[in-house]
């Protein structure tokens, strides 16, 4: 069986690193999205484009490091975190960071036309307050990020504040403006709105607690399912643990809440539409 983790993190310095990926095998795991952290995560100062263009690359050969000495199938994703793009802005001035940000998330899409990564991201919006001015210049890099996530024909996976309704159909504009074939626009995160997620256009990407999963299922299987695995011992099993999906997916399909068609189409269908990978069996 196929299970795909969407939204994944892995951190060599403060986590497990190669551990937490062969806890998500060993639970049944077999395909994981894994997502750029941030610059300083990785060990750079995040104050210009070349610090996010090495973290990128360091990334890649995180990526590249799991796909050699682990069995799961590990796919790349890169880009400069909403909160990277309000530290450098309050640290340099907003000018100034839009403009590196912009030159860096050009990188990413270097990387998704050179097959080295599978989407753009994550980018977007901070999901905590911040001043009018950075919210404004955050939707402008969010477009900034889809309309080259257009360009290179991949996925971008995009990090938000808290999405309701309206939020999605919001989302749905910026879509419509940009011109992005609207699934490939990952709403990492997601809350259990498929059907909404659906009538805009956009892939939702549920974080998978019991309670989600059942709600999101409950409408349909046009969803991908993911932890947001953090990796960080100082907060272990945050935000759900390596081995969540694979466990989550094997007793819904065990209890009937799954049927085997809805496996199929979360774990397989689904990421081969969004991300245009053809995921083995």
């Amino acid at each position: 069986m196929i299970i795909w983790d969407d939204h994944f993190h892995v951190d060599p310095y403060h986590g497990l690193f190669l551990e937490a990926v062969k806890e998500f095998h060993r639970a049944g795991g077999t395909h994981l999205v894994v997502v750029y952290k941030t610059a300083h995560d990785y060990g750079f100062p995040g104050l210009k484009a070349e610090d996010f263009i090495k973290a990128m690359d360091f990334h890649i050969e995180l990526v590249e490091k799991i796909n050699k000495e682990t069995p799961v199938k590990a796919y790349a994703v890169v880009g400069v975190h909403p909160a990277e793009f309000d530290y450098l802005a309050r640290e340099k001035g907003l000018e100034y960071a839009k403009s590196e940000v912009m030159k860096a998330l050009e990188y990413a899409q270097k990387l998704c036309l050179e097959g080295k990564a599978i989407g753009i991201g994550e980018i977007g919006r901070p999901h905590y307050e911040v001043p009018p001015e950075i919210w404004e210049a955050s939707i402008e890099l969010m477009k900034y990020g889809m309309a080259l996530a257009k360009e290179a024909d991949c996925a971008v996976q995009l990090h938000t504040e808290s999405f309701d309704e309206a939020k999605f159909r919001e989302l749905g504009e910026y879509v419509k403006e940009v011109g992005i074939k609207p699934y490939k626009v990952v709403k990492h995160f997601s809350p259990p709105l498929v059907k909404v997620a659906e009538e805009v256009g956009v892939f939702p990407s549920i974080i998978s607690s019991r309670k989600n999963i059942k709600a999101a299922i409950e409408q349909g299987n046009r969803f991908m399912m993911e932890t947001d695995y953090i990796d960080d011992k100082r907060r272990p099993g945050a935000v759900l643990g390596p081995k969540t999906v694979p466990k989550r997916t094997k007793a819904f399909l065990q209890n009937g809440i799954f049927t085997e068609e809805d496996v199929y189409n979360i774990h397989v269908e689904n990421p081969r539409k969004v991300y245009g990978v053809e995921v083995e069996e």
